[in-house]
Protein backbone atom coordinates (compact mmCIF):
# COMPACT_ATOMS: atom_id res chain seq x y z
CA UNK A 1 0.00 0.00 0.00
CA UNK A 2 1.48 3.35 -1.04
CA UNK A 3 2.28 5.99 1.54
CA UNK A 4 -0.34 8.72 1.99
CA UNK A 5 1.31 12.07 1.18
CA UNK A 6 -0.32 15.40 1.89
CA UNK A 7 0.69 18.98 1.20
CA UNK A 8 2.06 20.98 4.13
CA UNK A 9 1.35 24.62 4.95
CA UNK A 10 3.16 26.18 7.92
CA UNK A 11 2.02 29.52 9.37
CA UNK A 12 2.26 31.29 12.70
CA UNK A 13 -0.48 29.95 14.98
CA UNK A 14 -1.24 33.17 16.93
CA UNK A 15 -2.59 35.02 13.90
CA UNK A 16 -5.42 36.81 15.73
CA UNK A 17 -3.00 38.35 18.20
CA UNK A 18 -0.67 39.39 15.39
CA UNK A 19 -3.52 41.08 13.52
CA UNK A 20 -4.33 43.08 16.66
CA UNK A 21 -0.70 44.19 16.89
CA UNK A 22 -0.72 45.20 13.22
CA UNK A 23 -3.82 47.35 13.76
CA UNK A 24 -2.24 48.93 16.85
CA UNK A 25 0.94 49.56 14.89
CA UNK A 26 -0.98 51.32 12.11
CA UNK A 27 -2.73 53.46 14.69
CA UNK A 28 0.58 54.21 16.38
CA UNK A 29 2.11 55.33 13.08
CA UNK A 30 -0.81 57.71 12.45
CA UNK A 31 -0.58 59.00 16.02
CA UNK A 32 3.15 59.68 15.68
CA UNK A 33 2.72 61.61 12.41
CA UNK A 34 -0.24 63.67 13.65
CA UNK A 35 1.47 64.47 16.96
CA UNK A 36 4.63 65.66 15.20
CA UNK A 37 2.67 67.85 12.78
CA UNK A 38 0.22 69.47 15.21
CA UNK A 39 1.69 69.08 18.71
CA UNK A 40 5.43 69.04 18.09
CA UNK A 41 7.72 67.35 20.57
CA UNK A 42 6.13 65.29 23.33
CA UNK A 43 5.55 61.75 24.56
CA UNK A 44 2.96 60.79 21.92
CA UNK A 45 5.33 60.63 18.92
CA UNK A 46 7.59 58.28 20.86
CA UNK A 47 4.66 56.07 21.94
CA UNK A 48 3.32 55.99 18.40
CA UNK A 49 6.73 55.08 16.98
CA UNK A 50 7.04 52.17 19.44
CA UNK A 51 3.60 50.87 18.46
CA UNK A 52 4.48 51.21 14.78
CA UNK A 53 7.68 49.14 15.24
CA UNK A 54 5.71 46.47 17.12
CA UNK A 55 3.13 46.39 14.35
CA UNK A 56 5.82 46.04 11.69
CA UNK A 57 7.35 43.09 13.54
CA UNK A 58 3.90 41.48 13.87
CA UNK A 59 3.24 42.03 10.16
CA UNK A 60 6.53 40.35 9.30
CA UNK A 61 5.61 37.32 11.41
CA UNK A 62 2.09 37.28 9.98
CA UNK A 63 3.27 37.16 6.38
CA UNK A 64 5.76 34.31 6.90
CA UNK A 65 4.57 31.09 5.27
CA UNK A 66 6.27 27.86 4.20
CA UNK A 67 4.43 25.47 1.89
CA UNK A 68 5.45 22.07 0.53
CA UNK A 69 3.63 20.34 -2.32
CA UNK A 70 4.38 18.06 -5.24
CA UNK A 71 6.55 20.71 -6.90
CA UNK A 72 8.86 21.55 -4.02
CA UNK A 73 9.25 23.82 -0.97
CA UNK A 74 7.98 27.40 -1.22
CA UNK A 75 8.75 30.04 1.42
CA UNK A 76 7.39 33.57 1.72
CA UNK A 77 8.53 36.42 3.95
CA UNK A 78 7.72 40.12 4.02
CA UNK A 79 10.37 40.98 1.44
CA UNK A 80 11.12 37.76 -0.42
CA UNK A 81 9.65 34.63 -1.99
CA UNK A 82 11.69 31.50 -2.74
CA UNK A 83 10.91 28.10 -4.26
CA UNK A 84 13.14 25.04 -4.35
CA UNK A 85 12.08 21.97 -6.39
CA UNK A 86 12.39 18.53 -4.83
CA UNK A 87 14.96 17.31 -7.33
CA UNK A 88 17.31 20.09 -6.18
CA UNK A 89 17.02 19.13 -2.48
CA UNK A 90 19.49 16.48 -1.34
CA UNK A 91 18.48 16.32 2.30
CA UNK A 92 16.17 17.71 4.97
CA UNK A 93 17.77 18.27 8.35
CA UNK A 94 16.72 19.43 11.78
CA UNK A 95 18.93 22.18 13.20
CA UNK A 96 19.05 23.17 16.86
CA UNK A 97 19.10 26.93 17.45
CA UNK A 98 19.57 29.23 20.47
CA UNK A 99 21.62 26.57 22.25
CA UNK A 100 24.27 29.06 23.42
CA UNK A 101 21.80 31.68 24.66
CA UNK A 102 20.78 30.97 28.28
CA UNK A 103 17.94 33.53 28.07
CA UNK A 104 16.18 31.79 25.16
CA UNK A 105 14.82 28.27 25.16
CA UNK A 106 16.56 26.05 22.58
CA UNK A 107 14.43 25.33 19.54
CA UNK A 108 14.42 23.23 16.37
CA UNK A 109 14.28 24.43 12.78
CA UNK A 110 14.07 22.65 9.43
CA UNK A 111 17.05 23.06 7.11
CA UNK A 112 17.24 22.46 3.36
CA UNK A 113 20.46 20.99 1.99
CA UNK A 114 20.57 21.57 -1.79
CA UNK A 115 22.62 19.46 -4.14
CA UNK A 116 24.53 22.59 -5.09
CA UNK A 117 24.74 25.83 -3.15
CA UNK A 118 24.39 26.90 0.45
CA UNK A 119 22.19 25.30 3.08
CA UNK A 120 19.09 27.27 4.05
CA UNK A 121 17.12 27.29 7.30
CA UNK A 122 13.38 27.66 6.72
CA UNK A 123 11.51 30.26 8.81
CA UNK A 124 8.89 27.60 9.62
CA UNK A 125 8.21 25.07 11.07
CA UNK A 126 9.55 26.07 14.47
CA UNK A 127 9.58 23.64 17.37
CA UNK A 128 10.76 23.71 20.95
CA UNK A 129 13.53 21.30 21.84
CA UNK A 130 11.83 18.32 23.38
CA UNK A 131 8.61 16.51 22.66
CA UNK A 132 6.99 18.95 20.20
CA UNK A 133 4.54 16.70 18.38
CA UNK A 134 3.35 19.39 15.95
CA UNK A 135 6.90 20.05 14.77
CA UNK A 136 7.65 16.33 14.48
CA UNK A 137 4.49 15.79 12.43
CA UNK A 138 5.32 18.65 10.07
CA UNK A 139 8.89 17.40 9.59
CA UNK A 140 7.56 13.91 8.88
CA UNK A 141 5.19 15.37 6.26
CA UNK A 142 8.05 17.28 4.60
CA UNK A 143 10.15 14.12 4.46
CA UNK A 144 7.26 12.08 3.04
CA UNK A 145 6.87 14.58 0.21
CA UNK A 146 10.61 14.49 -0.38
CA UNK A 147 10.58 10.70 -0.62
CA UNK A 148 7.60 10.77 -2.98
CA UNK A 149 8.71 13.48 -5.41
CA UNK A 150 12.47 13.72 -4.85
CA UNK A 151 15.53 11.56 -4.33
CA UNK A 152 16.78 11.91 -0.73
CA UNK A 153 20.43 11.07 -0.18
CA UNK A 154 19.51 9.10 2.96
CA UNK A 155 16.49 7.90 4.90
CA UNK A 156 18.13 8.95 8.14
CA UNK A 157 16.97 12.23 9.72
CA UNK A 158 20.06 14.30 10.53
CA UNK A 159 19.89 16.48 13.66
CA UNK A 160 22.58 19.16 13.75
CA UNK A 161 23.43 20.74 17.11
CA UNK A 162 26.35 22.67 18.59
CA UNK A 163 28.07 19.35 19.40
CA UNK A 164 27.88 17.81 15.93
CA UNK A 165 30.17 17.89 12.91
CA UNK A 166 27.61 19.65 10.72
CA UNK A 167 27.69 22.84 12.77
CA UNK A 168 29.48 25.77 11.15
CA UNK A 169 32.87 27.01 12.24
CA UNK A 170 32.33 30.74 11.66
CA UNK A 171 31.51 31.43 15.32
CA UNK A 172 34.64 29.74 16.63
CA UNK A 173 36.79 31.45 14.00
CA UNK A 174 35.32 34.87 14.84
CA UNK A 175 35.91 34.37 18.57
CA UNK A 176 39.47 33.24 17.92
CA UNK A 177 40.23 36.26 15.70
CA UNK A 178 38.71 38.75 18.18
CA UNK A 179 40.61 37.32 21.15
CA UNK A 180 43.85 37.22 19.16
CA UNK A 181 43.26 40.85 18.18
CA UNK A 182 43.03 41.85 21.85
CA UNK A 183 46.15 39.81 22.58
CA UNK A 184 48.10 41.54 19.81
CA UNK A 185 46.90 44.96 20.95
CA UNK A 186 48.06 44.43 24.53
CA UNK A 187 51.32 42.89 23.29
CA UNK A 188 52.04 46.00 21.19
CA UNK A 189 51.29 48.21 24.22
CA UNK A 190 53.64 46.25 26.47
CA UNK A 191 56.94 47.96 25.44
CA UNK A 192 55.44 51.42 25.98
CA UNK A 193 54.05 50.49 29.40
CA UNK A 194 57.36 48.92 30.43
CA UNK A 195 59.27 52.02 29.28
CA UNK A 196 57.00 54.38 31.21
CA UNK A 197 57.30 52.20 34.31
CA UNK A 198 61.12 52.29 34.12
CA UNK A 199 61.09 56.05 33.54
CA UNK A 200 58.88 56.67 36.60
CA UNK A 201 61.01 54.49 38.82
CA UNK A 202 64.17 56.24 37.62
CA UNK A 203 62.76 59.75 38.00
CA UNK A 204 64.49 61.96 40.56
CA UNK A 205 63.38 65.13 42.33
CA UNK A 206 63.76 68.40 40.47
CA UNK A 207 66.31 70.90 41.71
CA UNK A 208 66.82 74.61 41.17
CA UNK A 209 69.50 73.79 38.64
CA UNK A 210 67.19 71.63 36.51
CA UNK A 211 66.46 73.35 33.17
CA UNK A 212 62.85 74.15 32.38
CA UNK A 213 62.92 71.85 29.34
CA UNK A 214 63.81 68.85 31.54
CA UNK A 215 61.43 69.52 34.43
CA UNK A 216 58.77 67.26 32.88
CA UNK A 217 61.08 64.24 33.39
CA UNK A 218 61.81 64.95 37.04
CA UNK A 219 59.45 64.96 40.04
CA UNK A 220 58.22 68.35 41.18
CA UNK A 221 56.64 68.89 44.61
CA UNK A 222 53.92 71.47 45.15
CA UNK A 223 51.89 72.34 48.25
CA UNK A 224 48.11 72.40 48.04
CA UNK A 225 45.05 72.57 50.28
CA UNK A 226 42.07 70.25 49.84
CA UNK A 227 38.81 72.18 49.67
CA UNK A 228 36.36 69.27 49.47
CA UNK A 229 36.04 65.58 48.55
CA UNK A 230 33.46 63.52 46.65
CA UNK A 231 33.53 59.81 47.57
CA UNK A 232 31.64 57.58 45.15
CA UNK A 233 28.06 56.79 46.16
CA UNK A 234 27.87 53.60 44.07
CA UNK A 235 30.38 50.98 42.97
CA UNK A 236 32.43 51.59 39.81
CA UNK A 237 31.90 55.36 40.05
CA UNK A 238 34.93 57.67 40.31
CA UNK A 239 35.80 59.53 43.49
CA UNK A 240 37.32 63.04 43.49
CA UNK A 241 39.27 65.43 45.66
CA UNK A 242 39.28 69.18 44.95
CA UNK A 243 42.25 71.44 45.52
CA UNK A 244 42.29 75.12 46.35
CA UNK A 245 41.69 77.23 43.25
CA UNK A 246 44.99 78.25 41.72
CA UNK A 247 47.09 75.72 43.62
CA UNK A 248 50.33 75.56 41.69
CA UNK A 249 51.04 72.29 39.94
CA UNK A 250 47.75 70.67 40.97
CA UNK A 251 44.54 70.10 39.06
CA UNK A 252 41.41 71.70 40.34
CA UNK A 253 39.88 68.22 40.53
CA UNK A 254 41.69 64.87 40.76
CA UNK A 255 40.21 61.40 40.39
CA UNK A 256 41.32 59.15 43.27
CA UNK A 257 40.22 55.94 44.93
CA UNK A 258 37.21 55.89 47.23
CA UNK A 259 39.49 55.11 50.17
CA UNK A 260 41.57 58.22 49.49
CA UNK A 261 38.50 60.42 49.03
CA UNK A 262 37.24 59.35 52.45
CA UNK A 263 40.66 59.65 54.11
CA UNK A 264 41.35 63.24 52.99
CA UNK A 265 39.37 65.99 54.71
CA UNK A 266 38.60 69.58 53.65
CA UNK A 267 41.36 71.89 54.86
CA UNK A 268 44.09 69.21 54.79
CA UNK A 269 47.45 70.50 53.66
CA UNK A 270 48.97 68.04 51.20
CA UNK A 271 51.97 67.79 48.94
CA UNK A 272 51.57 66.96 45.26
CA UNK A 273 54.24 65.04 43.35
CA UNK A 274 54.00 65.94 39.66
CA UNK A 275 55.75 64.02 36.85
CA UNK A 276 55.21 64.64 33.17
CA UNK A 277 52.49 67.16 34.07
CA UNK A 278 50.53 64.47 35.92
CA UNK A 279 49.89 64.26 39.66
CA UNK A 280 51.44 60.96 40.73
CA UNK A 281 51.08 61.13 44.53
CA UNK A 282 49.10 63.16 47.06
CA UNK A 283 50.79 63.05 50.46
CA UNK A 284 48.88 64.18 53.54
CA UNK A 285 49.41 63.81 57.27
CA UNK A 286 47.18 60.75 57.60
CA UNK A 287 47.06 59.29 54.10
CA UNK A 288 49.15 59.03 50.92
CA UNK A 289 47.54 58.37 47.54
CA UNK A 290 49.58 56.88 44.67
CA UNK A 291 48.47 56.91 41.06
CA UNK A 292 48.34 53.43 39.57
CA UNK A 293 51.11 52.96 37.03
CA UNK A 294 50.43 50.35 34.38
CA UNK A 295 53.43 48.04 34.34
CA UNK A 296 54.84 46.16 31.39
CA UNK A 297 54.44 42.89 33.28
CA UNK A 298 50.71 43.39 33.87
CA UNK A 299 50.15 44.32 30.23
CA UNK A 300 52.08 41.24 29.09
CA UNK A 301 49.99 39.07 31.43
CA UNK A 302 46.76 40.42 29.95
CA UNK A 303 48.09 39.75 26.42
CA UNK A 304 49.02 36.20 27.45
CA UNK A 305 45.60 35.54 28.96
CA UNK A 306 43.85 36.73 25.80
CA UNK A 307 46.13 34.52 23.69
CA UNK A 308 45.36 31.50 25.90
CA UNK A 309 41.64 32.31 25.74
CA UNK A 310 41.89 32.36 21.94
CA UNK A 311 43.34 28.86 22.14
CA UNK A 312 39.98 27.35 23.16
CA UNK A 313 38.01 28.37 20.03
CA UNK A 314 41.14 27.46 18.06
CA UNK A 315 40.95 23.99 19.62
CA UNK A 316 37.31 23.72 18.55
CA UNK A 317 38.33 24.65 15.01
CA UNK A 318 41.10 22.06 15.13
CA UNK A 319 38.67 19.33 16.22
CA UNK A 320 36.19 20.31 13.49
CA UNK A 321 38.85 20.30 10.79
CA UNK A 322 40.16 16.99 12.05
CA UNK A 323 36.66 15.46 12.01
CA UNK A 324 35.49 17.11 8.79
CA UNK A 325 34.79 13.74 7.15
CA UNK A 326 32.36 12.63 9.85
CA UNK A 327 28.63 12.60 9.09
CA UNK A 328 26.91 15.89 9.85
CA UNK A 329 25.07 14.62 12.94
CA UNK A 330 27.96 12.74 14.56
CA UNK A 331 28.90 14.26 17.92
CA UNK A 332 32.42 15.67 17.92
CA UNK A 333 34.95 14.72 20.58
CA UNK A 334 35.06 17.06 23.55
CA UNK A 335 37.60 19.91 23.51
CA UNK A 336 38.05 19.81 27.29
CA UNK A 337 41.43 18.02 26.99
CA UNK A 338 42.74 21.03 25.06
CA UNK A 339 41.26 23.33 27.72
CA UNK A 340 43.35 21.43 30.28
CA UNK A 341 46.44 21.98 28.12
CA UNK A 342 45.74 25.72 27.98
CA UNK A 343 45.20 25.88 31.75
CA UNK A 344 48.48 24.12 32.53
CA UNK A 345 50.27 26.28 29.97
CA UNK A 346 48.96 29.38 31.69
CA UNK A 347 50.41 28.20 35.02
CA UNK A 348 53.97 28.56 33.71
CA UNK A 349 53.55 31.08 30.88
CA UNK A 350 51.77 33.83 32.86
CA UNK A 351 54.51 34.16 35.55
CA UNK A 352 57.14 34.06 32.81
CA UNK A 353 55.38 36.84 30.90
CA UNK A 354 55.17 38.96 34.05
CA UNK A 355 58.86 38.59 34.81
CA UNK A 356 60.03 39.01 31.20
CA UNK A 357 57.45 41.21 29.43
CA UNK A 358 59.76 42.57 26.70
CA UNK A 359 62.71 40.19 26.64
CA UNK A 360 63.48 36.49 26.42
CA UNK A 361 64.46 34.55 29.55
CA UNK A 362 68.12 35.32 30.26
CA UNK A 363 68.81 33.61 33.59
CA UNK A 364 69.37 29.88 34.16
CA UNK A 365 66.27 29.64 36.36
CA UNK A 366 64.03 31.39 33.81
CA UNK A 367 65.42 29.33 30.92
CA UNK A 368 64.86 26.10 32.84
CA UNK A 369 61.33 27.21 33.77
CA UNK A 370 60.50 27.97 30.12
CA UNK A 371 62.06 24.74 28.83
CA UNK A 372 60.29 22.50 31.34
CA UNK A 373 56.97 24.30 30.77
CA UNK A 374 57.29 23.92 27.00
CA UNK A 375 57.99 20.20 27.32
CA UNK A 376 54.97 19.78 29.61
CA UNK A 377 52.73 21.65 27.17
CA UNK A 378 53.95 19.60 24.20
CA UNK A 379 53.39 16.37 26.11
CA UNK A 380 49.90 17.40 27.19
CA UNK A 381 49.05 18.50 23.66
CA UNK A 382 50.04 15.07 22.36
CA UNK A 383 47.84 13.49 25.04
CA UNK A 384 44.91 15.80 24.13
CA UNK A 385 45.37 14.99 20.46
CA UNK A 386 45.10 11.29 21.22
CA UNK A 387 42.21 11.75 23.66
CA UNK A 388 40.13 13.61 21.05
CA UNK A 389 40.59 11.10 18.25
CA UNK A 390 37.50 9.53 16.69
CA UNK A 391 36.95 6.03 18.03
CA UNK A 392 35.23 3.63 15.67
CA UNK A 393 32.53 1.58 17.43
CA UNK A 394 33.54 -2.05 17.86
CA UNK A 395 32.88 -4.87 20.29
CA UNK A 396 35.91 -6.34 22.04
CA UNK A 397 36.21 -9.57 23.96
CA UNK A 398 35.33 -8.81 27.56
CA UNK A 399 35.80 -11.46 30.23
CA UNK A 400 32.59 -12.30 32.00
CA UNK A 401 32.64 -11.59 35.73
CA UNK A 402 30.53 -13.19 38.43
CA UNK A 403 30.36 -10.08 40.61
CA UNK A 404 27.39 -7.79 40.29
CA UNK A 405 28.25 -4.46 38.63
CA UNK A 406 26.23 -1.37 37.84
CA UNK A 407 27.33 0.28 34.62
CA UNK A 408 26.36 3.85 33.73
CA UNK A 409 24.16 3.49 30.64
CA UNK A 410 20.89 4.90 29.32
CA UNK A 411 18.08 3.57 27.18
CA UNK A 412 17.02 6.68 25.25
CA UNK A 413 13.43 5.53 24.66
CA UNK A 414 10.71 4.99 27.22
CA UNK A 415 9.78 1.29 27.30
CA UNK A 416 8.14 -1.13 29.70
CA UNK A 417 11.56 -1.91 31.21
CA UNK A 418 12.56 1.80 31.15
CA UNK A 419 9.35 3.67 32.04
CA UNK A 420 9.58 7.46 31.71
CA UNK A 421 13.29 6.96 30.87
CA UNK A 422 14.05 6.53 34.57
CA UNK A 423 17.08 4.24 34.08
CA UNK A 424 20.61 5.57 34.53
CA UNK A 425 22.47 2.25 35.08
CA UNK A 426 22.35 -1.36 33.94
CA UNK A 427 22.92 -4.13 36.47
CA UNK A 428 24.94 -7.16 35.34
CA UNK A 429 26.11 -10.31 37.11
CA UNK A 430 25.38 -11.53 40.61
CA UNK A 431 23.31 -14.43 39.32
CA UNK A 432 20.53 -12.05 38.21
CA UNK A 433 19.40 -11.21 34.66
CA UNK A 434 20.42 -7.83 33.18
CA UNK A 435 18.19 -5.07 34.43
CA UNK A 436 17.68 -1.31 34.12
CA UNK A 437 18.05 0.55 37.44
CA UNK A 438 17.58 4.20 38.47
CA UNK A 439 20.98 4.18 40.15
CA UNK A 440 23.85 1.96 41.29
CA UNK A 441 21.56 -0.42 43.15
CA UNK A 442 18.86 -3.06 42.55
CA UNK A 443 16.08 -0.89 43.98
CA UNK A 444 13.38 -0.39 41.32
CA UNK A 445 15.19 -2.64 38.83
CA UNK A 446 13.34 -3.64 35.65
CA UNK A 447 14.53 -6.80 33.89
CA UNK A 448 15.56 -6.32 30.25
CA UNK A 449 13.67 -8.69 27.91
CA UNK A 450 16.78 -10.05 26.19
CA UNK A 451 14.80 -12.35 23.91
CA UNK A 452 12.99 -9.42 22.28
CA UNK A 453 16.11 -7.42 21.41
CA UNK A 454 17.98 -7.78 18.13
CA UNK A 455 21.06 -5.66 17.63
CA UNK A 456 20.96 -3.54 14.46
CA UNK A 457 24.14 -1.45 14.72
CA UNK A 458 26.62 0.20 17.06
CA UNK A 459 27.56 3.77 16.19
CA UNK A 460 28.94 6.99 17.58
CA UNK A 461 26.67 9.48 19.30
CA UNK A 462 24.57 11.71 17.04
CA UNK A 463 22.89 15.06 17.48
CA UNK A 464 19.47 13.42 17.66
CA UNK A 465 20.51 11.41 20.72
CA UNK A 466 20.29 14.50 22.95
CA UNK A 467 22.65 16.34 25.27
CA UNK A 468 22.43 13.61 27.95
CA UNK A 469 24.70 11.41 25.83
CA UNK A 470 28.37 12.41 26.31
CA UNK A 471 30.47 12.84 23.18
CA UNK A 472 32.71 9.90 24.10
CA UNK A 473 29.83 7.39 24.42
CA UNK A 474 28.66 5.00 21.75
CA UNK A 475 25.07 4.05 20.96
CA UNK A 476 23.70 0.59 20.22
CA UNK A 477 20.44 0.40 18.27
CA UNK A 478 18.14 -2.58 18.90
CA UNK A 479 15.00 -3.85 17.28
CA UNK A 480 12.55 -4.38 20.14
CA UNK A 481 9.59 -6.23 18.59
CA UNK A 482 9.49 -3.83 15.66
CA UNK A 483 10.42 -0.70 17.60
CA UNK A 484 13.89 0.86 17.49
CA UNK A 485 15.39 1.48 20.94
CA UNK A 486 18.79 3.02 21.63
CA UNK A 487 21.22 2.20 24.43
CA UNK A 488 24.03 4.68 25.14
CA UNK A 489 27.09 3.98 27.27
CA UNK A 490 30.86 4.35 27.33
CA UNK A 491 32.51 2.04 24.77
CA UNK A 492 33.96 -0.37 27.35
CA UNK A 493 30.70 -0.52 29.32
CA UNK A 494 28.66 -0.96 26.16
CA UNK A 495 30.84 -3.93 25.24
CA UNK A 496 30.03 -5.61 28.54
CA UNK A 497 26.32 -4.92 28.20
CA UNK A 498 26.19 -6.33 24.67
CA UNK A 499 27.99 -9.47 25.79
CA UNK A 500 25.56 -9.89 28.66
CA UNK A 501 22.56 -9.39 26.37
CA UNK A 502 23.90 -12.03 23.98
CA UNK A 503 23.52 -9.82 20.89
CA UNK A 504 27.15 -9.73 19.76
CA UNK A 505 26.68 -12.31 17.05
CA UNK A 506 24.67 -9.84 14.94
CA UNK A 507 27.12 -6.97 15.32
CA UNK A 508 29.40 -7.76 12.38
CA UNK A 509 26.66 -6.98 9.85
CA UNK A 510 24.88 -4.30 11.86
CA UNK A 511 27.83 -1.98 12.65
CA UNK A 512 29.16 -1.66 9.12
CA UNK A 513 30.54 1.92 8.72
CA UNK A 514 27.98 4.13 7.09
CA UNK A 515 25.07 1.80 7.76
CA UNK A 516 21.62 3.31 8.05
CA UNK A 517 22.73 6.68 6.78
Amino acid sequence: MSEVVRDVVCRISIRRTLWCLVVLGAGGAVTAVVSLVYAGAGPWPFVGACLAVAGLVALRALVVEVRADAYGVHSRTLLRRRSTPWYDIAELRVRMVHENNPKVQPARRLELVPREGRRRVLPLPYGHSGNDRVFDAEVAAFRALHRRYGTPSSDHLVVVSRRTAGRGWAGALSACVVLLGFAVGFALATPGAAGEERAWRAATACTDATPDAERAECVSSWPAVITRTEPADRPKQPSYVYFQEGAEGGDQRLSVTEEAARAFQPGDEVELSVWRRTVMTVSGEHHVWHRHVVTGGSTAVVATLFALAAGFPAARLLVRVRCRRLPADDVLPSTLPFAGVLFVTGLWLVPLSYRHPTSLPDTPAAITWAAVGTLVTVGLFAWAWRATRVRTPAVADVPEGQEEVFLSARFLEATDYNPHQFGTHIALGGGEPPAVTPGPGRFGARVIPVGRLTLRQVRRARGGDGDLVPASWHVAEFDDAGTVVRLAAAPADLNRVLRALGTVETLEDASTPGADR
